[in-house]
C-alpha cells in the first residue's frame, strides 16, 4: 500500500533526490522529446529535464500560490521509499485549476492505482485541470477524467473540462538551461564522444521523431473530434 504526501514546500533532500532520480530515469515517459536512450541527445535532454524539476522544487513557496505543488505517493512500510509524484501547477488567478507538469511511478510500482490516486487528489483541490501527453498516453488519461481538446506540438493537451482555463500558470522557461554553460559543455563532450556527424544524425532523428508524434498527435485529436 501506499501513502500520499501533499507539499507546498520543497521535500526532504533524500525524498527529493528520489523525486530527480525518478524523472531522469523515466524521461521518455515524461519528455515531450521522447528520445530513446540509443539517440546520443538522450543524455542532454536527461539533463535538461532533470535540471528543470530542480528548478521547479527549488522555487517551492507556500507563501506564492502559484507555486509547484507536489503530490508523493510513499511506501507505508517504509515512508523513505517514493514510489510515485505528480507535480504541479496552481493558475495564479484561478483557483479551480491547475496543470500537471510531470507525473511518474516506479516501474515495479505500476497498476497499483498510484497515479489515479495522486491525480485523484490533485483534481479534488483543483477541479479544472489540465495536461499535455503524446498520443499514445491519451487512452490512459481518458479513463481518468481527462478529456481530449487540441493538439499541441508533438502532444495532445487534454482537460477535466471541455475548455481550458483563463488562468495564468508560472510554467519554468527553457531557454535559460538551453543556453546554459553546462548544456554547452555536455553538448561539447557528447560531439568528442560521437563525432559530428553522428550528432547531425542524432539531430535529424530527433525531428523525425518529433513530426512523427506531431502527426500521431493531430491524428488522434480528428479521430476524438469525429
Amino acid at each position: 500500500m501506499f501513502t500520499l504526501a501533499q507539499l507546498n514546500s520543497p521535500p526532504p533532500e533524500a525524498l527529493k533526490s528520489q523525486v530527480l532520480q525518478m524523472v531522469v530515469d523515466y524521461f521518455s515517459d515524461i519528455s515531450p522529446v521522447s528520445l530513446t536512450p540509443s539517440n546520443p541527445l538522450y543524455q542532454l535532454y536527461q539533463y535538461v529535464i532533470g535540471y528543470q524539476m530542480h528548478l521547479y522544487l527549488q522555487a517551492m513557496d507556500s507563501a506564492q500560490e502559484s507555486s509547484a505543488q507536489l503530490i508523493m505517493a510513499l511506501d507505508d512500510l517504509d515512508p523513505s521509499q517514493v514510489l510515485g509524484f505528480a507535480l504541479y501547477l496552481p493558475a495564479k488567478d484561478d483557483p479551480e485549476a491547475c496543470t500537471l507538469v510531470y507525473l511518474a511511478v516506479q516501474a515495479s510500482q505500476r497498476r497499483r492505482g498510484i497515479a489515479r490516486a495522486m491525480l485523484q487528489r490533485m483534481v479534488t483541490r483543483h477541479p479544472h485541470a489540465e495536461l499535455a501527453c503524446v498520443a499514445t498516453q491519451v487512452p490512459t488519461f481518458e479513463a481518468m477524467g481527462f478529456q481530449v481538446l487540441v493538439a499541441r506540438g508533438p502532444q495532445v493537451l487534454m482537460n477535466t473540462r471541455e475548455h481550458r482555463s483563463d488562468g495564468v500558470v508560472a510554467v519554468q522557461d527553457l531557454t535559460p538551461i538551453y543556453q546554459s554553460e553546462e548544456v554547452r559543455q555536455i553538448h561539447a563532450y557528447l560531439v568528442k564522444q560521437h563525432g559530428k556527424q553522428v550528432m547531425r544524425e542524432a539531430e535529424k532523428q530527433r525531428d523525425r521523431l518529433l513530426d512523427q508524434m506531431t502527426q500521431r498527435a493531430q491524428a488522434l485529436v480528428r479521430e476524438r473530434r469525429a
